[in-house]
């Protein structure tokens, strides 16, 4: 059995009522919404909490979590991570339209504010990601009114320089704006995109939503891209909001479903995956099917993705875990779920020292706060 069957069969218990509501706004429309978490469609595994001390040797994988310690505390609504060193990262609030500087003894410190940033709903503040040719250079996905853009500064001294555009006219909306930042072994950025609730753009090639979208550092459309002129790479994506390369530089992709099926997608240039014709495994050779899906969306809604040592692990918002999924000779294996006690997970990334960073996201409005949120969780990774 597959992965994207065996976790299918593994949720046939949970209510239908549960799969009728997949976050939606009452129109089928899903929101990364509160909901009651659902039960786990695989045993959830206990960790050891407390201190740990961190992995750092690359021993062959999969891996799966071995022990979680909370290392930051009293963040608001952040998004997304972006690592300066072993122990020191950069965060964006996405309702604050700022940037904090976090480190492991669980400092918090304002380096600025993104300009110009105006999003209602899951717009404002999103993605952010180093250059990894220019360790100096910080780009950020924002929600500038009626669109969404990605701009870069500098940040040098502990400060940010003046912002520069390199890629605007993303359409915005109050749902599904994307979001995600991700360089590729390549050296190009891949921007994620949503249908902003206008499910025909994720099909029509000569708009920006509902893609995953691929420029040159200084915001330039590759000649090997697959539409000539064009930064379009993939299309017919619901709400991408995560990416993540495996070893083999292949590009994965996590996304939002509405009703039926959340997906984790294997992105090919110039493919078509389906939405809003589809979801799901559709077996429909117009479209490509997810490597893995989840069904029902009660527990998953995927945001972020990262991959470290032949294992994926996809934070869930409305599913309130961690999901791991082992890669094993190219082909995704079984998922199973994790952290299931700290609610809604918006973000994972992996640390220079080979632990995973992941962020709690229960102060965006959606989630339900307890004393400490937002925070960081530092896992440990072990064979």
């Amino acid at each position: 059995m597959s992965a994207r069957h065996a976790v299918l069969a593994a949720v046939l218990a949970v209510s239908l009522a549960a799969s009728c509501s997949s976050d939606d706004g009452g129109d089928g429309t899903q929101i990364d919404g509160t909901a009651e978490p659902s039960s786990s469609a695989e045993p959830s595994t206990p960790l050891r909490t407390g201190t740990q001390t961190p992995t750092t040797s690359p021993v062959a994988g999969p891996v799966t979590p071995a022990g979680v310690d909370e290392i930051v505390t009293g963040l608001d609504a952040p998004w997304a991570i972006a690592f300066i060193d072993d122990s020191t990262a950069l965060v964006s609030q996405r309702d604050a339209d700022t940037i904090v500087q976090v480190d492991d003894s669980g400092s918090i410190t304002e380096v600025g504010t993104v300009p110009d940033v105006e999003g209602g709903g899951e717009g404002g503040l999103l993605g952010i990601a180093f250059d990894p040719g220019d360790a100096s250079m910080l780009y950020v996905y924002a929600t500038l009114g009626s669109e969404n853009a990605v701009m870069r500064t500098t940040f040098t001294g502990g400060e940010l320089g003046e912002f520069e555009t390199v890629l605007d006219g993303i359409p915005a909306g109050t749902i599904h704006n994307g979001g995600r930042l991700r360089f590729g072994p390549d050296g190009m950025l891949y921007v994620s995109t949503g249908e902003t609730g206008e499910p025909d753009d994720a099909q029509d090639v000569e708009s920006l939503g509902g893609k995953i979208l691929r420029i040159t550092p200084d915001g330039q459309v590759p000649a090997d891209n697959p539409f000539d002129g064009s930064p379009v790479y993939s299309y017919g994506h619901r709400n991408v909001q995560g990416l993540a390369f495996d070893d083999d530089g292949r590009l994965w992709a996590s996304e939002f479903g509405d009703r039926d099926a959340d997906e984790l997608n294997l992105i090919e240039p110039g493919e078509n995956y389906g939405w809003p014709e589809v979801e799901g495994v559709a077996g429909d050779d117009r479209f490509i099917d997810p490597e893995v899906e989840w069904r029902p969306t009660a527990i998953a809604s995927p945001s972020g993705l990262a991959y470290v040592r032949d294992t994926f692990f996809v934070t869930a918002l409305r599913g309130e875990r961690l999901w791991q999924v082992p890669l094993v000779d190219g082909e995704t294996g079984e998922p199973t779920s994790y952290l299931e006690d700290f609610g809604r997970l918006r973000d994972a990334a992996v640390a220079p020292d080979g632990t995973l960073w992941v962020l709690t996201n229960n102060t965006d409005g959606r989630g339900d706060p307890r004393d400490g949120d937002d925070r960081i969780l530092r896992v440990t990774l072990a064979p």
